[in-house]
């Protein structure tokens, strides 16, 4: 009898693009997110339909993120401390590489989002008006504003970094990666180059364009997804992990 091969799958997350995504699509103050087991998820991913990898099974989840700095956000940094140590305890992740986060002043034009998430600089308009120099209105100024500015930095080259490591040591026969960061666009176009790739978009908005392709790219057999709040809130660890309790409101 005919057996299918197995499928090693590695799964690449960018851990501040999923975790913002998903609090977008599942709603930011809403319970049953956050304590998201990677590797669950993962699983559901690789299970919906469309996805046709004969025997693939998750050989290893590679979560990069980045600890959250104390001293502006002690109850933040406290749950995802203890968040970090229940993705161990349970085997939710085979890697977890940290980058670094930073917190710094940044000056930019005020602005909304467009439907596409994109920037849209406010201008003046009555009854806040701005005059120039001799006295005219000038609608089309724009209005600085300088704002606390918190990011994490090292994620997407972690997440590209372990991806090509293990598609060219062969560790993977195939490969899953879980961010919509414009910026894993060569890593990903050299992947798709020697193994089948998913690519998941974790954010409500659209994929970002430089991480589109064509399924039969390279190797072939490529797929892109969006996740969706329902994979995300059937993906979650246990309340208690060991000695380890789901924080309060996750």
């Amino acid at each position: 009898m005919d057996t299918v091969a197995r499928m090693r799958v590695g799964v690449y997350i960018d851990g501040f693009n999923l975790y913002y995504g998903a609090r977008r699509l599942c709603g930011r103050g809403a319970p049953g997110w956050r304590w998201l087991d990677l590797r669950a998820l993962s699983h559901a991913i690789l299970a919906g339909p469309g996805f046709s990898w004969p025997g693939a099974t998750i050989e290893r989840v590679v979560y990069c993120t980045a600890r959250i700095k104390g001293a502006g956000d002690q109850s933040g940094q406290r749950d995802q401390d203890v968040y970090l140590r229940a993705l161990k305890a349970h085997g939710a992740v085979d890697v977890l590489e940290m980058g670094t986060y930073v917190s710094r002043v940044a000056t930019a034009p005020l602005a909304v989002a467009d439907r596409r998430q994109r920037p849209v600089l406010t201008h003046p308009g009555w009854p806040l008006m701005v005059r120039d120099s001799q006295g005219a209105d000038s609608p089309q100024a724009t209005f600085m504003a300088s704002v606390a500015r918190r990011e994490e930095k090292g994620s997407d080259v972690n997440v590209a970094s372990h991806l090509l490591l293990d598609v060219l040591e062969q560790r993977v026969d195939a490969a899953i990666v879980i961010s919509n960061d414009s910026d894993l666009k060569f890593p990903i176009v050299q992947a798709r180059m020697r193994v089948p790739v998913g690519t998941v978009n974790p954010t409500v908005g659209y994929l970002a364009g430089a991480l589109a392709g064509n399924a039969a790219d390279g190797v072939g057999r490529h797929w892109w997804h969006q996740l969706r709040s329902a994979q995300i809130e059937a993906s979650q660890l246990p309340a208690n992990v060991g000695k380890i309790t789901r924080p309060p409101g996750w």
